[in-house]
């Protein structure tokens, strides 16, 4: 019977949520000798699907300019779905926030950095990312903002 009690982590699946790529303005931009500038957003989501069963994304937003015009924009969603069960409440925001996004987040790498070589251009790889650090500064953040704790966190990085 303990089995019942004892806590369950599972990755169940890791799947690529959805990705595109836009070249709104190609093939002139191309022709450009300037270097583009680069900015990229990185977003954590987590949600419940079922009783014990939890999906949580990673999205990478990735766009290069050069002056104030895109040469590329890509956006890429990887997901995870994770049994969780019998964890203690206080448990499930790190685990949510932190365990399960470094699991996922090696293959958004991974798709981000194709995907933009499949456009033609070199692969941007996304740096190594502390999600332990990024969950504490969005927990203080959120603290800050008011006093009530998220039941799922959603962390947001820029």
């Amino acid at each position: 019977m303990s089995d019942e009690k004892d806590p369950v982590f599972q990755i169940q699946r890791v799947y690529l949520k959805g990705a595109s790529l836009e070249q709104p303005n190609s093939p002139a931009i191309l022709l450009e000798q300037e270097q583009p500038t680069v900015d990229i957003q990185l977003g954590v989501n987590a949600g419940q699907i079922s009783d014990g069963i939890y999906e949580v994304t990673v999205t990478a937003t990735v766009q290069t300019k050069i002056k104030d015009k895109t040469v590329f924009l890509v956006e890429s969603t990887q997901a995870g779905i994770f049994e969780i069960r019998n964890l203690p409440p206080e448990q499930m925001g790190p685990v949510m926030g932190i365990a399960c996004p470094q699991i996922v987040y090696p293959y958004l790498r991974g798709n981000v950095a194709d995907l933009i070589q499949r456009g033609g251009f070199p692969p941007v790889h996304l740096a190594e990312i502390n999600f332990q650090a990024m969950y504490e500064q969005q927990q203080q953040q959120q603290a800050a903002a008011a006093p009530v704790a998220a039941e799922t966190p959603r962390v947001v990085t820029q």
